[in-house]
């Protein structure tokens, strides 16, 4: 029984320490978002709304598909290396 709570207690921070690690890389893509699009209005200029959110779009897009494929090789396990038998 005493084994059971302490794998429950476990768990629930586990949970909670994932759910604070998302609430803040929330708050870091929320300023980054901000920050982008000042960024790319200063560039382009406020009359060209649409043009400055297909430009912002894109960038995020290319951000995106870029972290995904570095954190994929990150986690990714080493190949399994061939073994030379000397004799």
């Amino acid at each position: 029984m005493k084994e059971e709570v302490n794998e429950v207690k476990g768990q629930v921070l586990e949970t909670i320490a994932t759910l604070m690690t998302t609430a803040f890389g929330l708050i870091a893509a929320l300023a980054w978002n901000e920050a982008i699009k000042t960024l790319i209005t200063e560039m382009v200029g406020k009359g060209n709304d649409l043009t400055g959110l297909f430009i912002y779009a894109i960038i995020i897009t290319i951000i995106a598909v870029v972290a995904t494929i570095l954190i994929a090789r990150l986690i990714s396990k080493p190949a399994v290396q061939a073994v030379r038998i000397v004799e």
